[in-house]
């Protein structure tokens, strides 16, 4: 019986939701189609931890649900009530569809074909002897050096970018362990992580840094430096316990890793093609918007070199995790359910800050943030509370000695990019997760315990920051 739950509970649960009357739900003003997202997200949620069935399964799933259940071309028996008060808003099947081609899935496309590239020339395996001969033999130093390497990167371009990047220069790395060694989950796992704590150090490394630099204006305006200030000693104090908490878990058995990793570099045009795109892809990243373009546009550039010189050709793109796309469109899709019928947004406003002490409101706003930053976009999560935050700051006379809002706003903006428990929760996790050596229980279980003391962490350090007049 016991191995027929994980296909009973995510099946009977959601629907047990759809045939609830709308007045057993604890939200005023709950529609028919909100009823139907709740469904489908608690659907994705349980499938996602009891895995019945594949991960990416489960993104196509939501996809096909939320066009059958939610949209404006679903079937006719789910629309019969439309223009009904308690019915509620569809959505457009375009903006679902189109999240099998959202930028962040040309992102990934990009970064697919520069890890390609570099492992069919070998530029991989050429930087990891480069960069990684510094740290020695010993496996958590050569660790250490992939963490370091990856969070100074991601401070500056893309997490995903970075992690794609990163993930080609762990392949040679992580061949040396055995196949049953707990140092290939540890290596696989280190680089998300090191991607997804690396982003919060500047104001450029992840779109909710930015999102909440447009609410730190006037007396609470931070300037890039300030920003880094103590953004950067976050970073180094995380990436410190990442290191020792992944270390700690999961233990590589092989005590020395001898990196006999020989070659040089090869002199042929489509390799030094590769180099060169290579080389201008990360520059154009690193410069961020400066020219023009964003990491999106970008990433299409390798893509149409790649293609146009024959440097990946058919056979190469038979090899893409197209499955790793699935999966991040499926998230992107319940993000959209959950932002576009306005659910998100009634579960937020139902939660009666005003009547709590600062502290509870302080931690409950940025756990409430680091939940639902493990479930959906941290840009589309960031995008959605920043405002309320930004509000709640203002309105809430209580938070004053504790940094007032830019305090509330800071917090919340760590906890979005701490959302790392899930392989759904953010794309480097996904990219780790489709290398096969990292489960998503073994994931989870790193990311809730970052996730929760980096919350704490965040509070803390904004407050002394606060405290000693450095910010606020």
């Amino acid at each position: 019986m016991q191995k027929y739950l994980k296909y009973i509970i995510p099946i009977s649960i959601p629907l047990i939701v759809l045939l609830l009357p709308l007045s057993a739900f604890p939200f005023d003003g709950l529609t028919i189609i909100q009823q139907r997202v709740i469904a489908i997200f608690l659907l994705a949620a349980l499938c996602w931890v009891f895995e019945p069935i594949p991960i990416y399964a489960t993104s196509v799933v939501i996809i096909v649900l939320e066009l059958l259940l939610v949209s404006n071309k679903g079937l006719y028996l789910f629309r019969l009530n439309e223009g009904q008060p308690q019915f509620g808003e569809l959505l457009s099947y375009n903006e679902i569809m189109a999240t099998f081609a959202s930028p962040i899935i040309m992102l990934f496309l990009g970064g697919f074909f520069l890890a390609m590239a570099a492992t069919k020339y070998r530029l991989d395996v050429n930087l990891a002897r480069v960069l990684l001969k510094p740290f020695g033999s010993d496996p958590k130093f050569v660790m250490l050096g992939l963490m370091l390497i990856t969070g100074i990167f991601s401070m500056f371009m893309s997490n995903t970018a970075t992690t794609a990047m990163m993930l080609s220069i762990l392949t040679p790395v992580i061949a040396v362990f055995g196949p049953k060694d707990p140092g290939r989950i540890a290596f696989a796992l280190c680089i998300p992580v090191a991607a997804n704590i690396g982003g919060i150090g500047t104001p450029i490394g992840t779109p909710p840094n930015a999102i909440a630099l447009k609410y730190l204006v006037g007396d609470n305006y931070i300037s890039f430096g300030e920003w880094m200030a103590f953004g950067v000693p976050f970073v180094v104090v995380m990436m410190a316990l990442a290191w020792m908490l992944i270390n700690f878990l999961y233990s590589a058995d092989q005590k020395k890793i001898e990196l006999s990793i020989k070659g040089k570099f090869l002199k042929t045009p489509k390799a030094i093609m590769v180099y060169i795109t290579f080389t201008l892809t990360i520059v154009l990243w690193l410069m961020g918007s400066s020219h023009g373009m964003n990491s999106y546009t970008v990433a299409l550039i390798p893509v149409a070199i790649f293609s146009l010189t024959g440097i990946i050709n058919k056979e190469d793109l038979k090899k893409i995790s197209w499955d790793v796309l699935w999966l991040v469109s499926g998230g992107i899709a319940l993000g959209l359910a959950l932002d576009k019928t306005g659910l998100a947004r009634l579960v937020v406003h139902s939660i009666p800050f005003d009547a709590f002490s600062p502290y509870v409101v302080l931690f409950g706003a940025a756990f409430l943030c680091l939940v639902m930053a493990n479930f959906m976009s941290h840009t589309a999560t960031a995008n959605l509370l920043m405002p309320i935050m930004a509000a709640l700051g203002t309105s809430m006379a209580s938070l004053t000695p504790l940094g007032g809002e830019i305090t509330l706003i800071l917090v919340v903006t760590f906890a979005a990019s701490l959302g790392m428990s899930l392989p759904i929760s953010t794309p480097p996790n996904a990219l780790a997760h489709a290398t096969g050596h990292v489960q998503s229980n073994q994931m989870a279980k790193v990311g809730v315990i970052l996730g929760v003391v980096g919350v704490m962490l965040s509070f803390v350090l904004v407050w002394l920051l606060h405290a000693v007049g450095h910010i606020g």
